[in-house]
């Protein structure tokens, strides 16, 4: 990171213009992600929304959660017409497979597919595996340091959707 912003007591406070420093770091991490994700959308030939709902049932199904199509969609932000052409799309291309559930006759569960785990798993790899060198480069005091950053600003974004008085 660059210092474009003096920082005039030295103090590198909370109220230092290096903090602009760092969010304009986060706003190029974000940036770069978004790119990242566009590119493993293109060459596993599906949109964003497609690849976040194989992502999304992949964690689920790694934590042995079981995911509902209305719980896949409110994880999304979907419609229940929108969900239901999303899993006609990506049961269609052999990514995701429905289940009738047992605990509703009514319901399906919705799970990605070894092939989608292994597709996923070959294309991002290579990059989880630069992302964990760079995490394990951190000293520890570093790596909680930045895990609280994160944690604080995941709360702050969270916060504007949630409560529209707190913004």
């Amino acid at each position: 990171m660059t210092n474009r912003h003096p920082d005039p007591d030295g103090s590198g406070g909370t109220n230092s213009p290096l903090g602009a420093d760092v969010l304009l770091e986060l706003v190029a991490y974000r940036s770069a992600e978004e790119a990242m994700r566009r590119r493993t959308g293109d060459s596993m030939h599906m949109g964003a929304t497609d690849l976040q709902a194989i992502r999304f049932l992949l964690k689920r199904q790694g934590q042995g959660i079981s995911v509902s199509g209305r719980e896949l969609g409110d994880y999304l932000g979907m419609t229940s017409a929108s969900v239901t052409s999303l899993l006609d799309r990506l049961t269609a291309s052999g990514h995701v497979a429905r289940t009738p559930d047992p605990a509703n006759r009514r319901s399906n569960l919705v799970t990605a597919t070894a092939g989608s785990d292994d597709e996923v798993r070959q294309t991002l790899g290579a990059m989880h595996a630069r992302m964990i060198e760079v995490t394990r480069s951190l000293k520890p005091e570093d790596a909680a340091l930045v895990a609280s950053f994160l944690t604080s600003m995941t709360a702050a974004v969270d916060a504007v959707d949630r409560d529209p008085a707190a913004a």
